[in-house]
């Protein structure tokens, strides 16, 4: 892989550029002023309409947290049911602590955040050692802590909790469908895209030893480690560390220079004057994965700063809250019945939209329930929260409570 060095290539500036979160905001923030001046192709904006979500998120957030605890939003969650921490539950069994307890979070962490993209309506996951029955994000996390706890991501027999470059590597679409009991009358959608995601992953962390090297072995959750030692950690570097170090695993259409830029779209109200003119950040698995590092960092004693330097997430549930409740009507309302691509003009304006539309709704949020950023930060206003808010709406519209617009999704970024 190589690394973007300052100064090496004209591109190389053009990309890092694009790999931050402040640029992630910063080009849905413009998005969201055209709207503001009735100017997109696609989307009408009416901020009088935030009333109706912002009590929607209120709500959820004083109903599942009466407390107003809320945690961040992040992966660990969808390990959490009834009252049991399953992976807590699987630290104690085996004992892990120390560097080992965190290169096993890192690990995990971030493969079941890389399987995380929509299963489809269709597919379910039964946990043998719960009971548990879901489909969706619940589903994918509980399939990949089985795989995970099962030793399936580790070359090393008798050491199960652990995703090594060459388990990755070696991962099939047959042998991830097996683990997720993928079948004719259980289908899951990207199977293959989902192992060929694993498997650039550990090349990936293979390509930079410096980073995910420990005791000759190459794993992704070796990550932890490594930011573990800054001296001054904000979230926004987790993020920065994680696109260095692994774009080249994203299938990316969108490249400068011949490198890929990973979760981008293209859309024409974003005009610059240089290569990256038309295109807007959004890196949603990438920062969905930097929410769910914080927790094992903070257990290995780093304290992460400025947790509001990431950005809301451009997925279907926080987007799809803005549709049904009105802040966001579509100007052709056919388009809902067409089935759109991640890369169409419309999906990327509607997740731009989304991202600007959280930083509001989380001020109003916290205004709401008079509390301060530090209290609740977008972490835990989209874990409180604008996720099931939007979650909650898309049932009560529409039968299987799917979104507003229909995806054709890859595995890869929804």
């Amino acid at each position: 892989m190589t690394a973007l060095t300052p100064g090496a290539d004209p591109s190389h500036a053009a990309i890092r550029g694009l790999l931050t979160p402040e640029a992630v905001r910063e080009r849905c923030g413009e998005i969201l002023a055209t709207g503001l001046n009735d100017a997109l192709p696609g989307f009408g904006v009416d901020l009088g309409a935030m009333k109706d979500a912002t009590a929607r998120v209120a709500a959820e957030i004083t109903t599942n947290y009466p407390a107003l605890d809320v945690p961040f939003h992040s992966r660990w969650r969808h390990f959490e049911f009834g009252g049991r921490d399953l992976w807590a539950d699987l630290c104690r069994k085996h004992g892990l602590e120390g560097e080992a307890l965190s290169a096993a979070a890192g690990d995990l962490a971030i493969v079941s955040v890389l399987l995380d993209a929509g299963a489809g309506p269709d597919w379910v996951y039964t946990d043998t050692a719960s009971g548990l029955r879901f489909g969706r994000s619940e589903g994918l996390a509980l399939a990949s802590l089985r795989l995970f706890e099962g030793g399936g991501l580790s070359a090393i027999p008798g050491d199960p909790l652990r995703a090594d470059s060459a388990a990755l590597k070696a991962l099939t679409p047959a042998m991830l469908g097996d683990a997720f009991q993928v079948g004719p009358d259980n289908p899951l959608i990207g199977l293959d895209q989902r192992a060929g995601l694993l498997g650039r992953l550990g090349q990936a962390v293979e390509d930079r030893p410096e980073v995910f090297d420990r005791q000759g072995t190459a794993r992704p959750g070796n990550i932890i480690l490594t930011l573990a030692k800054a001296p001054d950690l904000r979230a926004r570097d987790i993020l920065v560390a994680l696109l260095d170090n692994l774009m080249p695993i994203w299938p990316s259409p969108v490249r400068i220079g011949g490198m890929p830029l990973g979760d981008v779209g293209r859309h024409p109200a974003l005009v610059r004057g240089d290569e990256t003119n038309g295109i807007v950040p959004f890196h949603k698995l990438s920062q969905w994965l930097s929410y769910s590092l914080i927790e094992p960092l903070q257990q290995a004693g780093m304290p992460v700063r400025d947790l509001d330097g990431l950005t809301g997430l451009a997925e279907y549930r926080n987007g799809g809250l803005f549709i049904d409740t009105g802040v966001l009507t579509l100007r052709d309302p056919s388009a809902a019945a067409d089935a759109l691509a991640p890369s169409d003009a419309l999906i990327v304006e509607w997740r731009a939209l989304t991202v600007a539309l959280l930083d509001r709704i989380a001020a109003d949020v916290r205004a709401k329930l008079d509390l301060t950023a530090d209290r609740l930060p977008l972490a835990s206003v989209l874990q409180g929260g604008t996720w099931s808010a939007g979650r909650r709406i898309a049932a009560e519209m529409r039968p299987g409570g799917g979104p507003p617009l229909i995806i054709q999704s890859d595995a890869t970024v929804f």
